[in-house]
This record gives C-alpha cells, sequence and structure tokens, in this order.
C-alpha cells in the first residue's frame, strides 16, 4: 500500500478535530452522540474509572475487521490510524487534562460546538475515503453498496446508541444526543461537499490561444473544446471549458481580465468530479 504523506497529515488534522470536540465538550456533557465514543461516554457514566480513550480503542477491534474485509486493506488501513490516533490523543488530552468539567451549564452551546468540530474532522476523514472507525466504518459500507450519503449513513448507524443514550442516561441527555447525530450527520455531509467543490468553466475569447496554454502550463490542467455559433453576428466561436478548484478559478479570471476584458465566461459549481486529476473513482 502506498504512503501518501499528505493523507496521514490530513487523518491527523481530523483526529485531533474529533477527540478534542468529544472530550472537551461532549463527554464533560455525557452527550453519547452516537459512533464508538457515544457508546465509550454511556459506559464511562457508569464505570467512572475506565478511560473514555480506553474504551473507545476495545470496541474497534472487530470493526475494523468488518471494515478491511468489505471496504479493503486501503480503507482498513487508513481506519486503523486514524481511530487509534483518535484514541491515543483522548487518552493523552485525558492525562493532560484530567477530570474535566463542562465550561457552562449551558448543555446546548457545548453540544453545537462540540458537533460542529467533531463533524467537521469526520469531514475530512471520510473525504480520504477513511473513517474515524466504530460505527463509521458501518456507515461506509452503507454508503458503498447504496446511494445513501455518508452523513445519512452515519445517522443510520448512530440512532441505537442515542437510543441506548435515552435510556441509561435520562430523557433530557438521550434528546440531546439525537439532536447532536442530526447536526452531526448534516456537518459531514456539508464538510464533504465543500471539500470536493470545483467550477466547471466555459470560455469566449478571442485569445483563446493564450487561454489555453495558461489553462495547460500554469494551472497544469487540461480543457476540452468546443465549436459553436452565435445567434447575434452568426459568427464561428471556440469555447474553451475547462474543471478548475476555487484557487484555480481565482487565478484564470484574474488572468482573462487583463488578457481579454471583453472575453465571455460561465462558471458552474460542480459538486464532485471523478476520475484523472481529480478525485479517485472508488
Amino acid at each position: 500500500m502506498k504512503i501518501n504523506l499528505k493523507d496521514i497529515f490530513l487523518i491527523l488534522v481530523g483526529s485531533l478535530f474529533v477527540a478534542f470536540g468529544t472530550y472537551f465538550f461532549l463527554a464533560p456533557n455525557h452527550i453519547a452522540a452516537g459512533g464508538t465514543s457515544g457508546i465509550a461516554i454511556i459506559i464511562n457514566s457508569i464505570f467512572p474509572s475506565i478511560p473514555i480513550g480506553l474504551l473507545m480503542m476495545g470496541m474497534e477491534v472487530i470493526l475494523f475487521t468488518i471494515g478491511i474485509i468489505v471496504i479493503g486493506p486501503v480503507f482498513g488501513g487508513k481506519t486503523i490510524f486514524c481511530s487509534f490516533s483518535i484514541s491515543a490523543l483522548v487518552l493523552l488530552m485525558g492525562k493532560m487534562y484530567p477530570n474535566i468539567k463542562p465550561f457552562s451549564n449551558d448543555i446546548l452551546i457545548q453540544l453545537i460546538l462540540g458537533i460542529l468540530i467533531c463533524g467537521l474532522g469526520m469531514g475530512i476523514v471520510f473525504n480520504l475515503n477513511a473513517s474515524t472507525g466504530g460505527t463509521d466504518i458501518i456507515a461506509k459500507i452503507i454508503n458503498k453498496y447504496t446511494q445513501i450519503s455518508i452523513g445519512k449513513s452515519v445517522l443510520m448507524a448512530d440512532i441505537a446508541i442515542t437510543i441506548a443514550a435515552t435510556l441509561i442516561l435520562g430523557v433530557n441527555k438521550g434528546m440531546y444526543a439525537i439532536l447532536g447525530v442530526i447536526l452531526n450527520s448534516t456537518i459531514i455531509d456539508k464538510v464533504i461537499l465543500s471539500l470536493n467543490s470545483y467550477k466547471q468553466v466555459a470560455i469566449i475569447s478571442n485569445n483563446g490561444e493564450n487561454i489555453k496554454k495558461y489553462i495547460v502550463n500554469e494551472l497544469s490542467r487540461s480543457a476540452t473544446i468546443y465549436y459553436a455559433k452565435g445567434a447575434y453576428k452568426n459568427s464561428n466561436k471556440e469555447v474553451i471549458t475547462t474543471i478548475l478548484d476555487r484557487k484555480q478559478f481565482l487565478k484564470l479570471k484574474n488572468y482573462i481580465k487583463v488578457l481579454d476584458d471583453k472575453a465571455f465566461i460561465t462558471v458552474n459549481d460542480v459538486n464532485e468530479v471523478l476520475g484523472e486529476g481529480f478525485t479517485r473513482i472508488i
């Protein structure tokens, strides 16, 4: 398996977000918003002497095996790395800041902050064809074999945990957990969507050759050429189309503004691009 240092770094970043949100915001308020972290919070509320990080680590092994068999070794390897990173980070935070207490009496604000942080981290991890382990592996399997989005798959996988939280931690905490699961699934989908958003750009210009060279040589992208006829002057025109990320689009727009301020440009948002030069088809 080829090791991608960028992927490892981003998985660590995502793991840090999940660990931070869980330990400092969700766990002190006993909000079991799904996942093995939710199960660990429930068990820890009954047996406080058992560290949450240790509980999370102990529950991952079976689900790891399932993930490797069903989804593949690359997913399994990344997920093992991510999950143990989260568990280790939670354990480390527990050593550095033991017996952490809620920051305030406002559980709702802490729930929203915790879920925002965790959802951001989980979105980063899912976007790299990995997961944070636990029930997220089940969500990834649901997503692979159905048309259900990752966020909604996470929601389905975590419902049982929130029901358990309601029975064990009380209706009040259980309702917060249900809200947390719904927020989490929405945030994950939004993060994945934003990380995979591109601009489809169509350009008509009298300086088409220079624009094509700029796209290929400076932006390291390709382009597709179409030929069209204008209705007003009945003249033949070359239409250059390309797909760029947001930063590349801004560079191209600024270049065309200087080169040909009379160029005609249309821009469409693209939520996902699969294939060579973009996201690998999996």
